[in-house]
């Protein structure tokens, strides 16, 4: 029987003869190498959805991966013994095609140019960074900032000078083959030898960068937020103890005992592996508390919260999702573990924005599923805003009930049909769904309950990130992901984090007033709650959230 090989929803027959990383370049598709396929990299894996029974032995070479990730230069396509697979699915850890929010929306100071002061000047030939030269050149000056993602990775680069936008990309973070979420992430590099999560993601990064229209040694400096560990890791920082209780990142273990001022990291060029100048800075921002990263802090300096006179919550869902309320007066700011399921992950036909990506679902009158996909291509599968909407609408036709349950004994529901690419919803996709769901909303619980306040006392709920963009409000009120608040409370401002990024890397002095907010952050650790559990309990179910009285 013939295998049909399907590739980020290309197919082809099967030539038993050529790798499957052979078998993407005779179908034009680009796959990540530094090493010419001899194995070296690690760079070239997939992710086998379908058909792992009908692929070659792992080799030596791919003994660092698990589950269903092979590097696709050390894979053949050779038949199942039993004979009965007929697709073999995968998709390779696509960079540069993910969709990008290039602006965030709703800000105060929309509109406003942040007035550009960065660390990197010129003097005459002289290129300095902070008064200390680095380089003499009359060439251009360029920086990176950087949202480093557990599931997404964001870059911008940008003239220093002119504080022009000139390139941006984003790619999955290939990290995944250690793991989908922060604990298995950071097992993973604890157990490890090689910093192999770190150097994989450089040569993904450093392809990344080699694609920007200019010369990559034209880059002085790069800001970089991320989660506690996902900066960390990448600045070849030991994460054991973000793994265990109180889950604290060792600059902030530094901190509290006097060894440094700052939980900020800075890293030089050359030693991060990058293809950017040898001497620029790549500058790591400073984390909050545990699992309270760099992004949340970002995200905090992209909203004015120093000077904000008004309540607002700030909600970064993600598979660390971070929730931030207050004003200039008071900051909470906790971590919740969502797990990636809302970034497609977990799910069996999930998969980030992507072409291809179911990102808006409607039931019809005659209960017909209308569906809108990303790139106006033949749908792969559904990202996190598609799978909002569809359990909004089986919710409100009553095809699911509030515990997640399906009606009539139904265990799937199928979107769309075609050869060797159904993208259905499972019943147990929806579990994964309500934990995440769960996690975030005893989060915000706990958040609201501590600062003393009711949800109704929000005067503005920022819903951040590239999946906050994109979510309908009302699908999301309707399940229970965010509270029930009137309409025009919520701002669906897109990417905080890299828009906070952004403005520390062109203003020296809103990179000061970023060090100066984090110490303001008080900081919940949501486990030490009383009402955690509880909370958690109420929030896996899809119903409304409702405001709740003041416990402390």
């Amino acid at each position: 029987m013939a295998i049909t090989l399907i590739i980020n929803g290309q197919s082809t027959e099967v030539d038993p003869a050529l790798s499957v990383f052979e078998q993407a370049e005779t179908m034009g598709i680009d796959v990540p190498t530094s090493c010419r396929k001899q194995g070296k990299c690690k760079e070239c894996m997939v992710e086998v959805i379908e058909g792992m029974d009908a692929l070659s032995p792992m080799t030596e070479a791919e003994r660092h991966l698990k589950g269903n990730f092979r590097l696709s230069c050390q894979t053949f396509v050779t038949g199942p013994s039993g004979g009965s697979t007929r697709f073999v699915r995968c998709h390779t850890m696509r960079r540069g095609q993910m969709r990008i929010e290039r602006q965030a929306c709703g800000l105060p100071a929309a509109g406003h140019a942040i007035a550009l002061d960065p660390c990197v000047t010129r003097d005459g030939d002289r290129i300095l960074i902070d008064g200390v030269e680095v380089e003499r050149s009359t060439g251009p000056i360029y920086g990176v900032a950087m949202d480093l993602g557990t599931t997404t990775v964001v870059m911008r680069l940008l003239n220093l000078e002119s504080g022009e936008l000139i390139a941006d990309t984003s790619l999955e973070n290939p990290q995944r083959f250690g793991g989908s979420e922060i604990m298995s992430r950071i097992a993973y590099d604890t157990s490890h030898p090689g910093r192999l999560l770190m150097r994989t993601l450089a040569g993904y990064l450093s392809h990344a960068i080699e694609k920007f229209p200019i010369d990559p040694k034209t880059i002085y400096e790069m800001v970089v937020v991320g989660n506690s560990a996902m900066r960390d890791i990448f600045f070849r920082q030991n994460v054991y103890s973000i793994g265990q209780t109180p889950y604290r990142s060792i600059t902030e273990i530094e901190m509290a005992e006097g060894k440094r001022n700052t939980t900020s990291l800075v890293e030089s060029g050359l030693r991060s592996l990058l293809p950017i100048h040898p001497k620029a800075r790549v500058y790591g921002a400073p984390v909050i508390s545990g699992h309270v990263g760099a992004d949340a802090a970002a995200c905090m300096l992209a909203t004015d919260l120093l000077h904000e006179e008004r309540l607002i919550a700030i909600m970064d869902i993600g598979t660390n999702t971070e929730l931030v309320v207050g004003n200039k007066d008071r900051v909470l700011a906790a971590s919740c573990p969502a797990g990636p399921a809302f970034e497609g992950g977990a799910i069996a036909c999930g998969m980030p924005a992507l072409d291809g990506a179911i990102e808006e679902v409607a039931i019809d009158e005659q209960n017909h599923f209308r569906i809108r996909v990303i790139g106006d291509v033949p749908p792969e599968g559904i990202c996190g805003s598609g799978l909002v909407d569809l359990l909004s609408e089986l919710l409100r036709t009553g095809r699911m009930n509030e515990r997640g349950r399906f009606e009539d004994d139904v265990h799937r529901i199928g979107l769309s049909h075609g050869e060797g690419s159904d993208v259905y919803l499972l019943e147990s996709d929806v579990n994964e769904l309500a934990q995440a769901k769960g996690a975030n909303v005893a989060g915000l619980h706990v958040v609201v309950s501590t600062y003393g306040v009711d949800f109704d006392d929000i005067d503005v709920f920022y819903l951040a990130g590239g999946f906050g963009r994109h979510l309908n409000v009302e699908a999301s009120k309707r399940i229970g992901l965010v509270p029930s608040l009137a309409p025009e409370k919520f701002i669906r401002a897109g990417n905080l984090a890299i828009e906070g990024a952004t403005i520390a890397l062109l203003s020296k002095i809103k990179r000061q007033e970023l060090e100066q907010l984090v110490k303001k952050v008080q900081h919940c650790r949501l486990e030490t709650h009383p009402n955690f559990f509880d909370f958690f309990v109420e929030g896996c179910q899809f119903k409304a959230v409702e405001p709740i009285s003041c416990t402390s």
